[in-house]
């Protein structure tokens, strides 16, 4: 009996191995909207469990007409415990099985921290959606992002209103490229440091009130906030590359405002 199914293995076409004439070179070529279950480091409690959706990839020669979608999934059969190692693990894997000259990882995930209420202390988890990339070929790359929900209050509404300024929820992007480990939870402290005042997943009246007014005595344009978290990440030693950006969801226009930044500013 195995030596029939053996037989039958032998006789299927391996299509994707065929020659292509066409002579096209492809960019990434594999899958995307896997999802994955992974453990990061988490500062708080040591580690955090999740779920990601991954990407895997590889450039496909431009003589061969198809990848083998299935050794993607074997490769990272690899990643369980999110490190550095593991995902230089995984690129290596793919470029060894699909003998490719590059690869490429994207994972997307939530990512839970607790913050502390201002003035009742209430600790509630807050998500943040995180992004890692990573690629190989002649070197091994790996970026992190991270998305923080912040407040930003309009200077402008205030200054020509009699009373009052409006004021939203924005989005605080950072992504970074770093020489040593950083913290997801200290990019969201950079991130909530150049707002005009944080978001919380759980306020009290008190601490809405505070909040509230912090906003107002902060008040920041999207120039003004990207800014300040350019500041914060030019002078962490850590970042060897970074971009931020940083969308108002505006709350009297029919329109976002956005601005970002890019190391080399300097």
């Amino acid at each position: 009996m195995s030596e029939r199914l053996e037989e039958k293995k032998r006789r299927l076409k391996d299509v994707q191995s065929e020659q292509d004439s066409r002579n096209i070179p492809l960019k990434h070529v594999g899958i995307s909207d896997l999802r994955w279950p992974l453990v990061l480091r988490d500062r708080q409690k040591g580690e955090q469990h999740t779920v990601a959706s991954v990407s895997l990839a590889v450039d496909l020669p431009k003589d061969l007409r198809g990848t083998h979608m299935s050794r993607f999934v074997q490769c990272l059969q690899r990643l369980h415990v999110v490190n550095l190692s593991a995902v230089d693990e995984v690129l290596d894997g793919l470029k060894e099985s699909l003998k490719a000259d590059k690869a490429f990882l994207k994972l997307e995930f939530p990512y839970f921290i607790q913050k502390k209420a201002p003035v009742s202390g209430l600790v509630s988890v807050m998500d943040l959606n995180c992004i890692y990339t990573a690629e190989k070929g002649d070197r091994f790359t790996y970026k992190v992002e991270v998305q923080v929900p912040i407040q930003t209050l309009c200077p402008c509404s205030k200054e020509i209103s009699a009373y009052g300024a409006h004021n939203q929820r924005a989005t605080a992007s950072l992504e970074i490229e770093a020489a040593e480990f950083v913290w997801i939870e200290e990019l969201a402290e950079i991130a909530d440091a150049g707002a005009s005042a944080p978001v919380y997943g759980l306020l009290k009246r008190p601490d809405e009130k505070f909040v509230t007014e912090q906003a107002y005595d902060n008040p920041r344009f999207v120039e003004d906030a990207v800014r300040e978290i350019a500041l914060r990440l030019e002078a962490d030693t850590r970042i060897t590359w970074y971009r931020a950006a940083v969308k108002s969801h505006e709350s009297i226009h029919n329109h976002n405002a956005f601005a970002c930044v890019e190391k080399g500013w300097k």
